[in-house]
């Protein structure tokens, strides 16, 4: 196992690792082979399991984690149901099957999940039970087995530039910073890719994606991929790619004082472009998202991130987040705290309706070795749709076991 930086949820020599988000596979994989020092103080458990991957990665290039997550609400005021509780299996992996020794590696990466609801209301959809216009909950549905990530990865020109071609998640990419993690760090979307301003997301999305270092300090990713996209349904996805070509774009240019520190001293502008899609009703619509994250003093990671859309079924016409996140031992807690201010899209919601405000706060503590339990609370004044109550809490409990 290897040891990260302060504040460097995962780490990396390269545009595989640094130009994309923390729950990007190779990321992830990283992270969770990363000794921490844990709450417990405990000895690591599994070193056979360790082992044998190491061996395994060694001998056919294939490394993988196996990972269970829960998260559940408790709502303080609600249109209806008040809890919401969802689980997630999670299986995934990167196998190097060309250039394994050399600096132009191309591999196949994959991700498999089974997300499944413990109560009626999965917390992906508890946002609109308290009449929150948003997701306080961005992954933790019930939509049961679904394949997120299974594309092709190339490295080129030494390692300086990645690219993807296949089923994509573009939360890997897009708009990405140190805590947009739903499985590790800010539950709330407003605090995650695109601060609810850009439209679509789509994950399992057949697409393409291209990216580099331009030089030491700037960086561009650009990509495309299908608006249709369902992670449920591959097969789908590769005919309404194909046959209805309604697809998203996005653009990145970013800054950083050196390559290795781009996850923790990040500035960077992100275009996007969606086209209308007919079966799903939606319109066109373009926009633009901008982010600023600097590390201080080895604990701090405060950030300023926004976002502006026209049209396109976004949630949020305009978006603007603030935090930080604070580690007091690196790697075995992390305090995150934000706040937001959204306006919902008048076009999505066909009527003109009230801005929101969001606080969110979470402590995550590394238990043990390979579990983490993060609390968290939710403070949602004037939730749009609720037309009786003007505040809502949401109270969180996310656990997350790793291997």
């Amino acid at each position: 196992m290897t040891m990260t930086s302060p504040l460097t949820l995962v780490g990396g020599e390269d545009a595989a690792t640094q130009l994309v988000g923390p729950s990007a596979v190779e990321n992830e994989l990283v992270d969770n082979a990363t000794d921490k020092p844990d709450v417990a103080g405990t000895e690591p458990t599994g070193k056979r399991w360790d082992e044998w991957k190491t061996r395994l990665k060694k001998r056919a290039g294939l490394d993988f984690s196996l990972e269970y997550d829960a998260l559940g609400y408790v709502a303080s005021q609600s249109l209806d149901d008040d809890t919401s509780a969802s689980g997630a299996f999670r299986a995934y992996g990167i196998w190097d099957l060309v250039g394994r020794h050399g600096a132009n590696t191309g591999s196949l990466i994959f991700k498999v999940e089974n997300r499944h609801g413990y109560t009626d209301i999965p917390p992906t959809e508890f946002g609109f039970e308290v009449g929150y216009v948003g997701l306080v909950s961005s992954v933790f549905s019930d939509q049961s087995w679904r394949a997120t990530h299974l594309f092709w990865q190339q490295r080129f020109a030494r390692g300086r530039g990645v690219s993807y071609f296949g089923y994509l998640d573009i939360t890997d990419y897009v708009d990405v910073y140190a805590l947009a993690s739903p499985w590790t760090g800010f539950s709330n979307l407003v605090f995650q890719t695109g601060a609810g301003a850009i439209a679509g997301l789509p994950d399992g999305a057949l697409g393409a994606m291209v990216g580099g270092f331009l030089t030491d300090q700037i960086y561009a990713v650009g990509g495309i991929a299908d608006a249709n996209g369902d992670a449920t349904d591959l097969g789908g996805g590769f005919d309404t790619f194909f046959s209805d070509f309604e697809t998203i774009k996005t653009l990145e240019i970013g800054r950083t004082s050196a390559k290795e520190q781009l996850f923790i001293d990040n500035a960077h502008v992100t275009l996007w472009q969606i086209d209308e899609r007919d079966e799903a009703g939606t319109p066109d619509g373009w926009g633009i998202n901008a982010s600023l994250t600097r590390k201080v003093d080895n604990h701090w990671l405060p950030f300023i991130r926004g976002g502006w859309a026209e049209d396109g079924a976004s949630f949020y016409q305009a978006s603007f987040s603030l935090g930080f996140g604070y580690a007091s031992i690196p790697g075995r807690d992390l305090l995150g705290l934000g706040l937001n201010w959204s306006r919902p899209n008048r076009d999505t919601f066909k009527a003109k309706l009230d801005d929101q405000y969001t606080m969110e706060i979470f402590q995550r503590w590394q238990v043990t070795e390979r579990v983490q339990v993060t609390p968290s609370i939710q403070l949602i004044q004037n939730p749009t749709l609720n037309t009786t109550e003007d505040f809502t809490a949401l109270f969180g409990l996310r656990a997350r076991v790793a291997y």
